[in-house]
């Protein structure tokens, strides 16, 4: 999952918006690095990834690129579904798109300590509406090409595009059978935690 699954499925409070994008900015140990509430949220994200990673309609739906787009099928399939939950957003969410992406950029711009790449791309993230923008698809293309500057092989990116035209149709199918399960698994793991602290 990307930015905009995460920020939906992490909770709504600040601490847990910021937290559920820290998780792809913060490596390694947290006990003490940030408020309990950030890094119960880091948490979350890092077992939604664990969830997602390991879960049969991923596995088929990586299985669907071409072998040799394996190795990078979980990045193209991460951003592609930011695009669908953004195109679908009104099955997923009562809060319409607009204003939920309004309020994580409020809340970002109001935390001083963000993670260092974090912060750096903030401010980019908010005046470019990346979330928002998901649901154009042709955003997805610029998501990777994004990602592929930052990767030691950027040509493993090369031709996603084509390839998730070309899928376009199952790859969603994929999306709407998965999404609801890990809404689900990140509500009782929500809820969970809830009951933990009271």
């Amino acid at each position: 999952m990307n930015y905009l699954a995460h920020l939906h499925l992490g909770g709504q409070t600040p601490p847990q918006l910021l937290g559920s994008l820290y998780g792809d900015f913060v490596k390694g140990l947290l006990p003490g690095r940030f408020p309990a509430e950030i890094e119960d949220a880091i948490r979350l994200h890092r077992r939604i990834d664990a969830f997602t990673d390991a879960h049969p309609v991923i596995k088929r739906a990586m299985a669907r690129f071409p072998a040799e787009r394996r190795r990078y099928a979980g990045i193209v399939l991460d951003v592609f579904f930011d695009h669908c939950l953004a195109r679908d957003w009104a099955q997923y969410s009562d809060v319409p798109l607009g204003m939920f992406t309004a309020r994580v950029y409020h809340v970002l711009a109001n935390e001083p300590q963000l993670p260092e790449r974090l912060a750096l791309i903030a401010p980019r993230m908010a005046a470019q509406d990346w979330l928002g923008s998901y649901v154009a698809f042709e955003v997805v293309g610029g998501a990777l090409a994004g990602i592929a500057r930052r990767l030691s092989r950027p040509e493993g990116l090369a031709g996603a595009m084509q390839e998730l035209q070309a899928l376009y149709g199952p790859l969603s199918e994929d999306f709407r059978t998965f999404y609801p399960e890990l809404q689900a698994f990140a509500q009782a793991a929500l809820a969970a935690e809830r009951t933990s602290a009271d």
